[in-house]
């Protein structure tokens, strides 16, 4: 299998709000960026949806170490909170439902075709890579493209 290294964040202006991710995918000395913004959605969607976008990158099965400065995404995979929700059909308790499901559902179908290592980075830390994701992402939260996150609804 490739070995891809990949950095993801993800950013709101206001939360919810104007949202965008940024992307740094290396394989070798390959390198590709990408970005993406939505007029109204939330931070942790973003994350999430990084970590998505990036996987969904890749060409081929790959052996990917992915880094987030996202608690919310990287202890939700390692800690097995995901995995909990989906067995108890997506909640985190017996009366609250779990967030950001249809996000969950692609991630969890995504990570049985590459074997992902989420790691967690230190935000805002001059850590180069992740600082180049936070600019692209906030770039993308100003572009003139917003799209529409279809599946995010304010409660």
């Amino acid at each position: 299998m490739k070995q891809v290294t990949i950095y993801t964040d993800g950013a709101c202006s206001g939360n919810p709000g104007a949202g965008g991710y940024g992307i740094v995918l290396l394989y070798g000395n390959a390198r590709k960026e990408l970005s993406e913004g939505y007029r109204l959605t939330t931070n942790n969607r973003m994350e999430v949806l990084a970590a998505i976008k990036a996987l969904e990158a890749l060409k081929e099965p790959c052996e990917v170490k992915l880094y987030s400065d996202s608690k919310y995404l990287v202890d939700a995979i390692n800690c097995g909170w995901v995995k909990n929700w989906e067995k108890n059909n997506w909640y985190r308790n017996k009366k609250e439902k779990a967030s950001n499901i249809d996000l969950w559902q692609r991630l969890l179908e995504l990570i049985k075709i590459h074997h992902v290592t989420f790691l967690w980075v230190k935000g805002h830390a001059a850590n180069p890579e992740n600082e180049r994701c936070d600019t692209l992402a906030r770039q993308a939260i100003v572009s003139t493209d917003l799209k529409n996150d279809e599946n995010y609804s304010a409660m």
